[in-house]
């Protein structure tokens, strides 16, 4: 199949499957057709389906000892246990850092340790651990630190903490320089003295596999009392390792499996709030966490109430959480308007570099909330296809967020332009990094990382994969159960997308800002409920719009429960005619 003519521009083509796979995955395990075609596109072998179904962490996790530092960082964790120290932790105000600081305390908390919390306020401490907020953790007892998702490249903030005695154990995932801070220990999968199979688990599940290691070495010391769970702690790794972008595949497939079915249980009163707050009964599917919690967890970092996600998380009480998840909710709300604002003017900063086809995007300007730096830059990169900067200025310092698109490692760009003296902080991993420098070296910055990227942004817009065609009537409440047995979906293991052959619209209208919700009739039998996100008064817009005719629609089968009724519908993408 091969569509052209399309609304978006972009062609669409049906993703590669040998029929003979497909067949023989559909028959041996039972299967719909549709399935094991979606199975065999990704390479799947029909002996392979069971584990790529049911991932096991026992089956896909390596033996976590061959990470630099990591049993030296267990014994070190275990000597505290043992001693009930007070354990200092220096968290990150995304939603990766909220759920790594989240599980380090839940699991300490468990076996009767205090844990000191710092969450780093963006405006006023910068990212990361620095030597204020260790000096505060040393002043309230903590002879320990743990900085998680950061302390990779806190220098100076190390360096402090050693000249007074501290002992700093970092767990990240963010990219390494060769050269690294002074501390106790260093357990990142990313550093560049190791090659590592973990080098795409997020910080929570760097810090999950940190205190499985632990604990295993507290059970060989013959530890008396009895150690937490550390499974039922997987709602808050499959969280973090959703809302941060990392491949969902190997390890992570696993994390985040396990982790839904835990959420699902509703036993962390934190995330059943919130989960009501954004208008959903049960947390049980991938999406509910990027689209729905995630956005709101991480509210309170970008305007300037960091520890508002990390304290929900460990909320116990029902009354607290509900009150917490209201406040994010809330500040979400402000959050977006933000984003709204600042999406036009960054659009307008980037029309000159889109019309001379630069590689990558910078945009900046005055006093941007340096809040919704990073979400501005994912709109530019989804509208553009290329990498992008947003940038907002403040007494001359230049400082932003940067997201990309496959094949280019910002993180790594990030690096180099520090080595090469442009940018005075920078950090990040390969599809997100932040950047800090002064605005006269801004045009160098952009210069630089142009011509490290070439030409990555001149290609033409890839087509649309789609991995098979489905009239409305095939759209059924039972086929989306049976796709949602491929979750979790997301870079490595992307969500299936269909043609629809038969489309009619026949009722549209508009809900939310921008969004379009539509009634889709097929053109013998069926009708199923559509919606466009962010759809506008764009060209899809006017596609959905005219009623009656003849449609192709480009989407995905979405399925939800709603007061115990399954439901299913259709999120459209592109359109082109009948």
């Amino acid at each position: 199949m091969i569509v052209e003519g399309t609304v978006s521009g972009r062609s669409w083509r049906l993703r590669p499957a040998d029929p003979a796979r497909s067949a023989a995955i559909a028959q041996r395990h039972g299967l719909p057709e549709i399935l094991g075609r979606v199975l065999a596109g990704r390479g799947i072998e029909p002996g392979e389906v069971p584990n790529f179904l049911e991932p096991r962490l026992k089956d896909v996790l390596p033996d976590p000892s061959h990470l630099a530092d990591l049993d030296r960082v267990a014994a070190r964790l275990a000597d505290a246990v043992v001693a009930s120290e007070r354990v200092g932790i220096v968290g990150d105000y995304d939603v990766d850092g909220a759920t790594s600081t989240a599980l380090a305390a839940s699991w300490l908390a468990a076996l009767g340790i205090a844990a000191e919390i710092v969450v780093p306020d963006r405006l006023a401490d910068g990212y990361g651990a620095n030597p204020a907020i260790l000096r505060r953790l040393a002043d309230a007892g903590c002879r320990l630190v743990l900085t998680l998702d950061n302390g990779t490249s806190a220098f100076e903030a190390l360096a402090f903490a050693a000249a007074q005695g501290l002992e700093v154990i970092v767990v990240d995932h963010h990219a390494a320089e060769h050269e690294l801070p002074p501390a106790y220990g260093i357990v990142n999968p990313n550093r560049a003295d190791q090659s590592s199979p973990l080098g795409h688990l997020a910080a929570v599940g760097v810090t999950f596999v940190v205190l499985a290691a632990a604990a295993r070495e507290l059970r060989r010391r013959g530890f008396a009392r009895p150690l937490p769970d550390l499974l039922s702690l997987l709602d808050l790794v499959a969280l973090g390792t959703v809302c941060d972008v990392v491949p969902l595949d190997g390890v992570n497939r696993a994390l985040v499996r396990q982790g839904l079915k835990v959420a699902a249980r509703g036993t962390r009163p934190g995330l059943v709030a919130l989960a009501r707050a954004a208008g959903i009964e049960t947390v049980e599917q991938s999406w509910h966490l990027s689209f729905l919690l995630g956005p709101r967890l991480n509210a309170g970092g970008r305007l300037g109430e960091p520890m508002l996600a990390t304290r929900l998380l460990l909320a116990t009480e029902p009354a607290e959480a509900a009150a917490l998840a209201s406040r994010l909710n809330e500040l979400n709300g402000r959050r977006q308007a933000l984003e709204r604002s600042l999406i036009a003017a960054a659009e307008a900063a980037v029309q000159p570099q889109l019309d001379r086809d630069a590689p990558i995007l910078l945009a900046t300007g005055e006093a941007w909330h340096p809040g919704v730096l990073g979400i501005v830059a994912s709109r530019l990169v989804e509208r553009f296809g290329r990498p992008a900067f947003v940038v907002g200025i403040q007494d001359g310092v230049a400082k932003g967020s940067g997201r990309s698109v496959a094949g280019v490692d910002l993180g790594a760009l990030v690096i180099a332009a520090k080595r090469a003296g442009l940018l005075r902080e920078g950090g990040g991993h390969a599809m997100a990094a932040g950047i800090t420098t002064s605005v006269d070296r801004l045009a160098a910055f952009a210069a630089f990382a142009a011509e490290r990227i070439g030409p990555i942004g001149l290609v033409e817009p890839e087509p649309l994969e789609l991995d098979g065609a489905l009239a409305v009537a095939g759209v059924t409440p039972d086929l989306a159960q049976a796709l949602d047995r491929l979750a979790p979906f997301g870079p490595g293991n992307a969500e299936p997308r269909f043609c629809l052959t038969d489309a009619r619209i026949v009722e549209l209208r508009e809900v939310g800002r921008g969004h379009l919700a539509c009634v889709i009739a097929g053109a013998a039998a069926g009708r199923i409920r559509g919606i466009a996100f962010r759809a506008g008064q764009g060209a899809l817009a006017g596609a959905l719009a005219r009623r009656g005719e003849a449609l192709r629609l480009a989407g995905r089968v979405k399925f939800e429960r709603w007061r115990g009724e399954a439901r299913v519908s259709f999120e459209i993408e592109d359109a082109a005619p009948g």
